[in-house]
């Protein structure tokens, strides 16, 4: 449709016809377009970002209970000095955790009624002030069935009218007497974190190190709104679920690593066994030094368990090397058979040869290695290599978590003026867009990620053509460590040499120009022309590469075009980092960057009130508050309002007839 200022309708009537089906009448059409200004006319709702959450289940899901602080700056701002901060701090633990936070309260406060009575006051104040950016109807679709009429009345009713202070008091006092008012309390809880944040941005990597990808999935899937742009280890699982064996290898050599089994076992149910047996068998005499696993703080394995995860360790590290092999060689375009390692070394001297210089070996113990063909796999391997990727293809809920990633994101976003994707887009030396080569065409930027998110979506393809899923599957290799991966973009995934060379400048992974060029203004700004964002406050929002604020590194850079909000949310960054991560809020009055510290547990938040301590850094406050109407929604909805006033038109001028009915 052609969208100008004129009332004259320059859709064609097919167009209109359709769109009469939905607003039948004069009224009907006039209604909704008294509805959509109106909409267009209430503040932002608030985003919240995170990236690089690593299987930290715990410290994200308080981080979305409490919305990074914006629910304890609510609180600050509705209550001021009417209450202590004892009592406000109180109320906030009750928000996040309401079910536990009432027992504690019940087996301690004398005159629970009153208690009660009190609370919900304050509860209800909370969830009008939270609610006052939305619709009536928005706001009725997020309230519990059992409590939608109560908890809407009481938001639309004010003490503070003589008129209906005793008719809300009554409303109060009949919960708590009819033995409602826990669940009451713990429903309102829910409605306010729900309404505290409209959108949920996840700049990719829920996978790997922590043990609770799978609950933070389990979580997403139940939240209201949110999106994905996936992150290299998202991307690792999603090729392991769509059988690619060297994927398979790398999901399982990185859970050992961190000795992380749960999520392989109890989130997916990933018969380990055949691994277990088979490392014993093969390496039972290895001791395996360089595969013991790095344990977190806290984390306690005995010696033989940390024994045997060592084998295990390395027998599926020695698979991977040959199965990604494999791909390398069967994709010669790529220009990665140089890291067929297992192809350089001299088993009889114990060396390794990379780029014409020769290195000694920590080890070189490889009895299932034949020197003369090393990525041929023993008839035990082929075994057990099967056994595990029917493991990963049966799995009924890893399958449902990745088609929610699949349904849910993509390679990258753009919302409200801000581009968001997990890593890099790959560039020139000169910041110029990279063209990659991606299945026998070139590609850069944004058609590059748009190209690179439809094959990914191939790959799960039963109709798509048998050699572009075959390609597709392959790839999940390259876009996990190839040097012109969007999710990768260095050099090389130096995995071998850190385990098997004693040379540590082999170790070096150089980042790709868009790492060494990202703190330039003008390279952000090509980047952002590129993919077509516009706004005056214009942003990229990454994450992957963990912000080193310890060592004075400052997540925003390229004078506040890029916000890069990986500050080390996973356990294994902590020490790296100095903190526990980033998250981003972005309200109606403008962005907030919150540096916060570890967690330590619900039950502490609960018993002693500890929140995740968090420094907010004001980025960017918006002159005035933004309404919906600046935002891509008010764009959208301007659009609707300019179909609807050409129905009217249509109607009132003959081309359409009302149905009335």
């Amino acid at each position: 449709m052609n969208h100008t200022n004129s009332t004259e309708p320059h859709a064609d009537l097919h167009y209109l016809y359709l769109l009469s089906q939905s607003f039948p009448t004069i009224a009907d059409a006039s209604t909704e377009i008294i509805n959509l200004e109106a909409i267009m006319n209430l503040p932002k709702g608030t985003e919240h970002f995170l990236a690089d959450l690593h299987g930290e289940s715990a410290a994200f899901q308080h981080v979305l209970k409490n919305a990074s602080g914006n629910i304890k700056r609510k609180v600050n701002e509705i209550f001021g000095n009417d209450i202590r901060e004892t009592e406000k701090k109180e109320l906030c633990t009750l928000i996040y955790y309401p079910e536990q936070k009432l027992e504690l309260v019940k087996a301690s406060e004398p005159d629970i009624d009153d208690w009660y009575h009190i609370t919900i006051h304050q509860l209800v104040k909370v969830a009008r002030d939270v609610s006052s950016k939305y619709t009536r109807s928005k706001v009725r679709k997020s309230l519990p069935q059992d409590f939608s009429y109560i908890i809407e009345e009481l938001l639309h009713e004010r003490t503070d009218d003589s008129n209906k202070a005793a008719y809300v008091n009554v409303i109060v006092d009949t919960i708590i007497t009819t033995g409602r008012a826990d669940d009451f309390i713990c429903a309102l809880s829910n409605v306010i974190q729900r309404l505290a944040i409209d959108q949920l941005h996840i700049l990719g990597d829920i996978y790997d190190r922590g043990s609770g990808a799978h609950i933070i999935m389990d979580t997403l899937r139940q939240y209201h709104s949110w999106d994905i742009q996936w992150g290299n280890h998202d991307i690792l699982w999603m090729g392991a679920c769509a059988g690619n064996k060297a994927c398979i290898c790398n999901v399982l050599r990185l859970s050992l690593r961190y000795a992380n089994l749960v999520t392989l076992e109890e989130g997916y149910g990933i018969n380990l066994v055949p691994l277990a047996t088979f490392a014993m068998d093969v390496y039972g005499d290895d001791p395996c030094t360089e595969f013991l696993p790095k344990l977190l703080k806290g984390q306690q394995l005995d010696e033989k368990t940390q024994l045997l995860t060592a084998r295990m360790h390395k027998a599926i590290s020695v698979l991977q090397f040959k199965e990604e092999a494999k791909i390398f060689k069967r994709r010669p375009e790529w220009n990665m058979q140089n890291r067929c390692m297992l192809d350089h070394i001299d088993y009889a001297n114990a060396t390794c040869t990379i780029d014409g210089k020769t290195y000694d070996m920590l080890s070189c113990h490889f009895p299932t290695i034949n020197p003369a063909c090393p990525d041929e796999l023993t008839p035990e391997e082929e075994q057990l290599m099967e056994k595990l990727r029917h493991s990963f293809a049966v799995s009924e809920k890893l399958h449902k978590h990745i088609r929610t990633l699949l349904s849910h994101g993509c390679m990258y976003a753009i919302y409200n003026s801000n581009l968001l994707f997990h890593a890099s887009i790959p560039l020139n030396a000169d910041g110029t867009l990279k063209p990659v080569s991606l299945y026998g065409q070139q590609y850069s930027g944004r058609d590059l990620m748009e190209k690179t998110g439809q094959m990914i979506r191939t790959a799960f393809a039963p109709d798509s053509n048998p050699d572009e899923r075959h390609y597709a599957r392959d790839y999940f290799l390259y876009l996990w460590c190839g040097p012109d991966s969007p999710l990768f973009d260095k050099s090389k995934m130096a995995t071998f040499e850190r385990y098997f060379l004693k040379d540590k400048e082999t170790y070096k992974e150089e980042k790709g120009y868009y790492f060494q060029l990202r703190n330039d203004p003008a390279t952000c700004d090509h980047i952002l022309d590129a993919f077509g964002v516009q706004g005056e406050n214009r942003h990229i929002i990454n994450g992957h590469v963990p912000v080193h604020a310890a060592n004075g590194e400052n997540p925003i850079k390229a004078g506040g075009r890029l916000m890069v909000i990986d500050g080390g949310f996973s356990e294994a960054y902590h020490k790296e980092t100095g903190i526990a991560g980033y998250t981003l809020v972005y309200h109606s009055r403008g962005f907030e960057l919150v540096q916060h510290e570890p967690f330590t547990s619900a039950r502490d938040a609960v018993l002693r009130g500890t929140d995740i301590k968090s420094t907010t850094q004001l980025v960017e406050m918006s002159a005035h508050r933004m309404l919906v109407a600046d935002t891509d929604k008010g764009r959208d909805l301007r659009l609707q309002v300019a179909d609807l006033k050409q129905l009217l038109y249509a109607y009132r001028h003959g081309l359409l007839k009302e149905k009335r009915s």
